[in-house]
């Protein structure tokens, strides 16, 4: 399969643990795809919902996958500033039809402000007893966490402002041709 390559559109489809299709979104547009990143964006993108409820994302975020961490991060890009959603979740994996990967429902959102909150932790653990995680997914996810607030705390990859900065304009360039 070859990658999909700068100025693609791709389907995003995040799944749980039992292997039901959670989320979609389609008309990502790639920027950059590496042996193990890929760097998109989602602007007034359709959702749909594994109930069935669509709705569309309001401002332009910067999206990022990596093979290796247990983690994705969308950078949503607002008047007020940039707010993350890093979803805990497998790393991803490509086909024909999407980008795919598992959501783990544990999230970390940061505000323009820099306050972080780690959100769903009900969740996880009510789906890692009835999906059965497992005591090395647990241990995994666990040590993810602990990379990615090191991340947002070093400001490393996306939580710089050059990141986003560099991939939105990109972002631009690519919507104006």
């Amino acid at each position: 399969m070859k990658l999909p390559k700068e100025g693609d559109f791709i389907t995003i489809q995040s799944y749980k643990h039992n292997g039901k299709l959670h989320r979609t979104w389609r008309d990502t547009m790639v920027l950059k795809t590496t042996e193990n990143a890929l760097i998109g964006v989602n602007d007034h993108t359709l959702v749909t919902e594994s109930d069935g409820r669509r709705w569309v994302t309001r401002e332009p975020a910067v999206v990022y996958f990596h093979k290796k961490y247990w983690f994705n991060i969308v950078a949503m890009i607002r008047d007020t500033g940039v707010s993350y959603y890093c979803n805990l979740a497998s790393p991803y994996l490509m086909d024909e039809e999407a980008l795919k990967y598992i959501d783990y429902d544990l999230d970390i959102k940061v505000f323009p402000d820099g306050e972080k909150r780690l959100l769903d932790v009900d969740e996880y653990e009510t789906h890692k007893k009835s999906m059965n995680y497992g005591p090395d997914l647990d241990f995994i996810i666990k040590e993810n966490v602990k990379i990615l607030v090191d991340w947002i705390n070093t400001e490393k990859g996306p939580f710089s402002q050059a990141f986003i900065d560099i991939w939105h304009n990109r972002y631009l360039e690519l919507k104006n041709r």
